[in-house]
């Protein structure tokens, strides 16, 4: 069983960058931001995914949209959850943060002042930043983080893009708790290619930490072993009735009998992807990263971190005198420690007479393993491709890379105790290359031509030592270390295919393309076969994404 999709960004903690410099004539491809510790990135046992840039099918910078203003105030404010309160960075004092909505074609202007102690970066998650990746917020990558005391204006246009997107912070784990939803609407009257819902309620699921997530991911990079795992998961910042201490931090989404609500589901947790279910409702799937898609009927959804998936919630044509539990709980594949819990909101409808006491309904979600259901979700993903909404996969490759993504382990530095494999520290790598932060943004050193000592632009297309990647892993397990890039000319079609390893185990794990979207094309068990795989591409409607996952799937990945 094969599926293809098109892949654009992918995020979580290991970030591919893909930008587009302002004098337009390069693109760096900042590979490889890959954190050393196990939760945040593992490999996927024989999982191998292609991803197909498309750099010559960018549409033009169009102008004729609203200048948008926002101003976003980093500060600390005590927020209480599970009964824990503590002082958390926040965007304008909010836990989750203000939510920013455009229309297509619209200029935003986003000023960022930073009132704590913490450097920090806003990235814009999912937006093509077209001639505009000084605005994408990684820190050290695109820009330099905003310091205490200072501001900076994130400056970009909205191309060739609506949808459900989300914004968070880029440096470090604050994004545990500075994220919020970035909603672009259609141009003035283009209509949606479905059924125009009655209302759009955008449900962002997190994470609550009873201590400080900036400690926890301290202690781990430091220790070279897992992070600890959250205390909660949530919806719109509240963890819900299943948690001790939280029935009155719960969610409840009111609705009217025979409406179509549009629910714009988005997954800003750290590393967990999530199962999501609305008791005794089936829910309409119209598009997933800002992409339309052919409509399919579901009652279970699975969100990566980063990704973001529209649905159609037809409620029911009379009051059902019930009510009714919205629940996510993690997908998991790895041998690590997760947090094995629910998060719950309850879906209400309005009542023609006051009643109490209605029974309550609650959804049967998929198992926390099930592979099966995951595989056969992704595969039902397509593009509209049609006329309005064209899927323009590249038809010529101008590069192929080969990519292998893993966790390998690095030395214990002297005097430490580590808690990798034999007092190593874990490290995740592509080609056996871990990323090491320079302290010069990437883009900036390439632009004024003064990369030299910052980055090498010399990162390896395929892996130095080549091996059965699904079999016995190889004896030595130690990474390499670097800043290596990977520049492309402008207009390259870039095919990539991303192999995982079993070195230190498996794990479905989240990737990001930064600034561009992908094409998915193909996924699959086992080894990739450069000969036999190809032929099983899907060119015609391929899902088109910023995000993907490397799943235990029947079939091939390939993207943009």
């Amino acid at each position: 069983m094969q599926s293809e999709i098109v892949l654009q960004s992918a995020k979580s903690s290991l970030d591919i960058n893909l930008y587009n410099m302002f004098n337009f004539h390069s693109l760096v491809h900042a590979v490889a931001e890959a954190f050393s510790f196990f939760k945040d990135m593992g490999g996927l046992l024989g999982i191998f995914l292609s991803l197909v840039a498309i750099t010559s099918l960018l549409p033009m910078y169009t102008v004729g949209g609203t200048t948008r203003s926002y101003e976003f105030n980093i500060e600390l404010q005590n927020v209480t959850r599970l009964c824990h309160t503590k002082s958390m960075v926040t965007v304008n004092g909010k836990f989750p943060g203000p939510r920013i909505v455009a229309r297509e074609g619209d200029r935003l202007l986003i000023k960022v002042t930073n009132h704590v102690s913490s450097n920090i970066t806003i990235h814009w998650h999912g937006i093509r930043q077209l001639r505009s990746g000084w605005a994408d917020g990684p820190a050290y990558i695109t820009q330099c983080p905003i310091q205490t005391g200072q501001s900076y204006v994130y400056n970009y246009t909205v191309i060739g893009q609506r949808g459900t997107l989300f914004w968070h912070a880029h440096i470090s784990w604050l994004r545990a708790s500075v994220y919020g939803p970035l909603i672009i609407l259609p141009k003035l009257n283009v209509p949606y290619p479905f059924t125009k819902p009655y209302k759009e309620v955008p449900i962002i699921f997190g994470e609550w930490f009873n201590t400080d997530p900036e400690a926890i991911i301290s202690q781990a990079t430091q220790t070279g072993g897992g992070p600890n795992v959250s205390d909660a998961y949530t919806f719109n910042g509240l963890p819900g009735p299943l948690y001790n201490c939280s029935a009155k931090d719960t969610f409840k989404l009111k609705v009217k009998t025979g409406k179509t609500y549009l629910l714009r589901l988005i997954n800003a947790a750290l590393n967990d992807e999530l199962f999501f279910r609305i008791a005794n409702h089936t829910l309409t799937v119209v598009e997933a990263d800002a992409i339309y898609v052919k409509p399919f009927n579901t009652e279970t959804l699975i969100l990566a971190p980063g990704q973001t998936t529209n649905v159609l919630l037809k409620t029911k044509s009379k009051f059902p005198g019930a009510n009714f539990l919205r629940s996510a709980r993690p997908y998991v594949t790895g041998q690590g420690t997760f947090d094995n819990s629910t998060v719950a909101g309850i879906l209400e409808y309005e009542s023609p007479v006051p009643m109490k006491n209605l029974p309550l309904f609650t959804p049967t979600l998929p198992s926390l393993n099930d592979t099966s259901f995951v595989s056969k979700f992704s595969n039902r993903l397509r593009s509209l491709a049609n006329s309005k909404f064209p899927a323009n996969v590249p038809q010529k490759i101008n590069k192929h890379l080969f990519f292998t993504v893993g966790l390998g382990t690095a030395p214990c530095a002297q005097n430490r105790t580590c808690q990798g494999p034999n007092g190593t520290r874990f490290a995740a790598s592509i080609n056996n290359v871990s990323f090491v932060q320079p302290s010069v943004a990437l883009l900036q050193s390439h632009f004024f031509n003064k990369s030299k000592g910052v980055y090498s632009p010399y990162f390896p297309i395929n892996p130095l030592h080549w091996f059965n990647y699904t079999g016995t892993p190889p004896n030595n397990t130690f990474v390499s270390n670097g800043t290596k890039l990977m520049v492309l000319p402008f207009n390259t079609s870039v095919e990539l295919v991303m192999q995982d390893t079993s070195i230190l185990g498996a794990e479905s794990h989240p990737l990001h393309l930064h600034g561009f979207n992908f094409f998915v094309v193909g996924q699959g068990f086992g080894n990739y076969d450069p000969k036999k795989d190809p032929k099983y591409f899907n060119l015609v409607d391929p899902i088109e994404r910023n995000t993907v996952v490397c799943l235990l799937v029947d079939g091939l990945l390939y993207d943009f």
